[in-house]
């Protein structure tokens, strides 16, 4: 068996300045081993949108991938052996952003949850763009209704990086985040991954800090308190 990669989770989000995004793109490919590497695109938390799809995939051109390709897993009639094959096939697996509730669904719906944790073991490199980085990690958070806090409750997400993050949200203060850790047991951490930054996960769980500060933060006496920001070294 291949030795497991690390994953890269990116932020994503808008950004004045994209450049320190595709800085990430670019070390995310290198551990590919590849000078072009090819990409799987799984969109399933965009609902498998087909101008994001595009952008992103000029931008991993942009960056030095060679083929990207889409593996279509939302529609009723999507050939999820056809998507399994180019996952198989890539050099390095990109989970998009979107809805990250609806994207997990969508994987256990499409019996992919097995799949890709099975490509994870055998060594695939996986990065994430800000929904999709969520989906790469252990849980999060949705609401039964959004007006009443007491119906947030606690979803499993793919966890081939084993910690709790939230992407871009710098400006909304991490409240989802936060509202996770709540329902979480006291010492775990979360991770704010700001706009222009990245977590480099290994397989051990240890994280580098990329491309800007994270914050971070614990629940701890019942109370989420903010712990030093972690920056790249």
């Amino acid at each position: 068996m291949r030795k497991m990669k690390p994953v890269y989770l990116l932020a994503g989000g808008r950004s004045a300045d994209r450049r320190a995004t595709d800085l990430l793109i670019r070390q995310a490919f290198r551990e590919t081993g590849k000078d072009s590497p090819s990409v799987g695109y799984v969109g399933a938390a965009s609902g498998d949108d087909k101008d994001f799809f595009h952008r992103y995939a000029d931008i991993f051109r942009e960056n030095g991938a060679g083929e990207v390709k889409h593996a279509l897993l939302v529609p009723d009639n999507a050939d999820i052996s056809g998507a399994r094959a180019i996952l198989e096939e890539s050099d390095m697996v990109c989970l998009s952003g979107g809805d990250v509730a609806a994207g997990i669904q969508i994987l256990k719906d499409r019996g992919m949850v097995n799949f890709l944790a099975g490509l994870y073991r055998g060594g695939k490199p996986f990065f994430g763009l800000s929904a999709g980085s969520i989906m790469l990690a252990g849980k999060w958070v949705r609401w039964q209704n959004p007006d009443d806090n007491q119906t947030a409750e606690v979803f499993p997400c793919l966890g081939l990086a084993p910690l709790l993050c939230d992407t871009h949200d710098e400006e909304g203060g991490w409240e989802e985040l936060k509202a996770l850790l709540r329902l979480e047991k006291e010492g775990l951490i979360g991770y704010g991954i700001g706009t222009g930054a990245a977590l480099k996960v290994m397989p051990d769980g240890s994280v580098e800090a990329l491309g800007g500060a994270i914050q971070r933060y614990v629940r701890h006496g019942g109370q989420v308190k903010r712990l030093s920001d972690m920056t790249p070294s």
